[in-house]
């Protein structure tokens, strides 16, 4: 439990807003921040996602950053349940460089779970253990503030920085993983794609080229950029279906955090206690 509270003790959120409304319904909602155990720094208006974070990278003084969309709430108990997660990935990758609550694997595989208000279900697999991911969806992403690891501030709108910093950590040597940390994100529908997600899809798709077929968690980057027609066009045919299935992001994100079994995540260290218990009954058998 010392190290789980140690580790607590060396983290911040980090969020970037353009609406105090959103922003106090759902993030700050979340019990780790009423109760003030988890700092948290907000960059209003920021000119772009890379931009925003680095600032907040820059001015927070913590180890790990947990960087959230305002619409994003976090269950009870959360923040001990993200530092049993890095305990399992340093027993693995002690040089790890981030985590992400929702990952795509190499193979377009998606990791969660997330509860996303959007598209009015949960998504992705539950990894049982930490899975390595080639890009996190921005919703929730965990970077750990090391010299070098930091966005790039020519992405300059609010698009792929989840891809774009987690290839800038597998180049330099640090693992990203997807690691269970159920979350909500009470997102609204989203009818389509606008010019700034087309601009920054193919700025990553020139500069990451080399590593190229990217899984995103919305479309595959590839050398062609052709799949970002196809994807436009699926959601132009989809459109009726997708609005009928989301849910409305006016909801009570404590609400929807019960609905999912999530009311109150078990602590951290009452699990590695059971764990510890099971393993001795197992030696004594």
């Amino acid at each position: 439990m010392e190290e789980i509270s140690a580790k607590v003790s060396r983290m911040a959120v980090g969020c970037l807003s353009n609406n105090p409304e959103v922003l106090n319904t759902n993030l700050m909602a979340s019990e780790m921040l009423q109760s003030g155990r988890v700092p948290i720094h907000v960059a209003e208006n920021p000119s772009s996602a890379a931009q925003g974070y680095n600032q907040i990278i820059a001015k927070a003084d913590a180890d790990y950053l947990i960087l959230a969309h305002n619409d994003v709430y976090l269950p009870p108990n959360w923040e001990e349940l993200l530092a049993y997660q890095i305990q399992q990935v340093e027993k693995q990758d002690p040089n790890w460089g981030v985590l992400t609550a929702y990952g795509v694997d190499q193979n377009g595989g998606g990791w969660g779970p997330v509860w996303s208000t959007s598209i009015g279900q949960i998504m992705g697999r539950v990894p049982m253990q930490p899975t390595a991911v080639t890009v996190a969806d921005e919703l929730l992403i965990v970077v750990r503030k090391v010299d070098g690891l930091v966005f790039d501030e020519a992405l300059d709108h609010f698009h792929f920085y989840g891809l774009d910093i987690v290839q800038t950590s597998l180049a330099m040597g640090r693992g990203t993983w997807s690691v269970a940390l159920p979350c909500v994100h009470n997102d609204s529908f989203k009818p389509t794609l606008d010019d700034n997600y087309d601009r920054c899809f193919h700025y990553v798709r020139k500069k990451w080229r080399s590593t190229l077929p990217i899984y995103a968690p919305t479309v595959k980057v590839t050398w062609h950029g052709l799949q970002l027609i196809k994807v436009k066009k699926g959601m132009r045919e989809s459109f009726e279906h997708r609005k009928n299935v989301a849910a409305t992001s006016q909801a009570d994100p404590k609400l929807l955090a019960a609905y999912c079994g999530w009311e109150r995540i078990p602590q951290a260290d009452a699990k590695s206690n059971s764990q510890q218990k099971h393993k001795a009954d197992t030696s004594l058998a």
